[in-house]
């Protein structure tokens, strides 16, 4: 008695085509397919019950619906063995067919091709199938180069060459042909946004006037649109150029056969728009509250940082932190104060900008160039952030945080493809400061300060008090409450060398001192120069 086979009948093709028919191409398959097990029912093998059609699925990719399924049975034990009428329904890929392969070998199942006879379990049986799907997958490659020519081809033609009609459009034999009444829309849409110069006022005012999406009706009796414009569908609908008669491929505009709903200047007025809008977005001047280094900035593990905001007594912190990726654990994130990292980067642009130029050119040009870049210099420190943001974009500015310095990458004329970038690095050390990472800025780092740490500030302030309390006996508020060891240890801040103090108060101290070193700090000498050395500032 030989033994039992479960057979499980495989079928694809590859468009939708026909397969609303009663007997279509799926069942001439699963008919072949279950004549074929039939037949080797001496060998023991029996049909499953369970249909695995994949109709409208390319032989090109293996995640298909039904063959997921089929291989998920495979591997639970409820399928032996796989048949298809040919192998090119299984895959027409050669790397997908390995998977697939090893998956039927992973779990002692095989394949059966009706019209070719093969067995994977035998090496020779692997070799055929493999110089087949070669074919296969050289026969697919081939027809989509076919294809694809015949659309490039096509559409420099200015043919339509299908897809969903357009709006304002209908379609006949092939050809696209006006709707009057959807043209209408189209004109009243395009000309509104000219008037208002907003996608979100032009969502409000067509919705306000009761225009919906054209509504779509398909063959399997599925009804879409008639809903109001939503600003992704009306911004693609604005930048569409077959609206004024053209047609788009592969980022070149071609003149198209059909004809033009709108004039080539109303649309020619609508783009010129939209590039300003998105030009004024991206520099922040649209934005009430804009961030300098949205988009361009990005943490030491080379992550984007995005711009965030806390309130808190109505006061508003602002912060840049790390862009986390799905399933990457949150605690790896760079959380840093936007109005340090901001600072840093400008003061060093300043900088940058101040420096004597090292080029090959006449005296005349060269003082020229310096001067232009002086007086962008100076006006640096008075533009509004919008105006800022604008310099940086305009240079093609980068800006990396590394764990001791900040890197801007610029380039100094952007307007020429030949010039050549540079990175200006501005010493800054990552220095945690209670639940924050600030930047703290080496002493002895020429224009460069450091914002004051406000904790340290809070310990001179409490010291002084301290010092007052002592001296006079007279109580002080902030410290009276504090009990004798907290007490000494303001008492030693209150002796510091002036010098020290200065450094806390304009933010010149080592990134190393922070509330909790200066507190713990026991053995401070009591002369100056001894409390230089010791905190970094010798």
């Amino acid at each position: 008695m030989p033994p039992r086979k479960r057979c499980a009948v495989y079928t694809r093709k590859s468009t939708e085509d026909g397969l609303e028919q009663d007997f279509n191409s799926l069942d001439a398959q699963h008919e072949a397919c279950s004549a074929y097990i039939l037949s080797q029912a001496h060998e023991g093998w029996e049909q499953v019950t369970d249909r695995y059609d994949d109709g409208g699925w390319s032989g090109g990719r293996i995640d298909r619906p039904a063959l997921a399924q089929l291989l998920a049975d495979v591997e639970a034990g409820k399928v032996d063995v796989i048949v298809v009428y040919k192998v090119d329904r299984l895959t027409r890929s050669l790397a997908d067919f390995a998977k697939i392969v090893e998956i039927l070998d992973t779990n002692a199942a095989s394949f059966v091709s009706v019209t070719q006879a093969f067995n994977t379990t035998t090496s020779m049986g692997r070799l055929t199938l493999n110089v087949l799907l070669s074919f296969a997958q050289f026969e697919r490659e081939v027809t989509g180069e076919r294809i694809r020519d015949k659309v490039s081809a096509s559409k420099k033609k200015g043919m339509w060459m299908g897809g969903p009609v357009p709006l304002g459009y209908t379609l006949r034999e092939g050809k696209l042909l006006i709707d009057e009444d959807e043209a209408a829309t189209v004109r009243h849409i395009f000309t509104r946004y000219t008037e208002l110069q907003s996608l979100p006022a032009l969502v409000d005012d067509l919705h306000a006037n009761g225009i919906l999406t054209r509504v779509r009706h398909y063959r399997n009796g599925r009804v879409t649109g008639g809903i109001p414009f939503t600003k992704g569908p009306l911004a693609h609908l604005l930048k569409n150029p077959i609206f004024a008669g053209k047609v788009r491929h592969k980022g070149k505009i071609y003149e198209g056969e059909h004809e033009a709903v709108i004039s080539a200047e109303l649309c020619d007025e609508v783009q010129n728009i939209i590039a300003r809008n998105g030009s004024e977005r991206r520099s922040g001047r649209k934005s009430r509250n804009p961030s300098l280094l949205a988009g361009i900035i990005s943490d030491p593990d080379g992550r984007p940082m995005t711009p965030v905001h806390t309130s808190k007594a109505a006061r508003r912190y602002r912060y840049y932190v790390s862009r986390i990726a799905p399933g990457e654990d949150r605690t790896s994130a760079y959380r840093l104060p936007a109005g340090e990292v901001e600072r840093l980067v400008i003061d060093g642009l300043i900088r940058h900008l101040r420096k004597p130029l090292q080029m090959e050119s006449s005296a005349s040009k060269l003082a020229a160039a310096m001067e232009v870049r002086t007086q962008l210099a100076d006006r640096m420190k008075l533009m509004r952030i919008s105006e800022k943001r604008a310099v940086l974009l305009e240079a093609g500015a980068t800006i990396a945080v590394r764990e001791d310095a900040i890197e801007l990458t610029i380039t100094e004329d952007a307007s020429d493809a030949a010039a050549e970038s540079c990175t200006i690095s501005i010493p800054a050390k990552l220095v945690s400061r209670g639940s924050d990472l600030r930047l703290a800025i080496p002493p002895g780092e020429e224009g460069t300060t450091s914002a004051p740490d406000p904790v340290l500030l809070k310990l001179v302030a409490q010291a002084q008090a301290a010092q007052r309390m002592m001296l006079t006996g007279e109580s002080q508020p902030g410290v009276a409450h504090y009990g004798p060891r907290h007490f000494s240890q303001l008492l030693r801040i209150s002796w510091l060398a002036p010098e020290i103090i200065a450094a806390i108060v304009e933010g010149r101290h080592p990134p190393a001192l922070t509330g909790r070193t200066l507190l713990r700090a026991t053995n401070v000498p009591l002369d100056w120069q001894g409390q230089r050395e010791l905190f970094g500032l010798a």
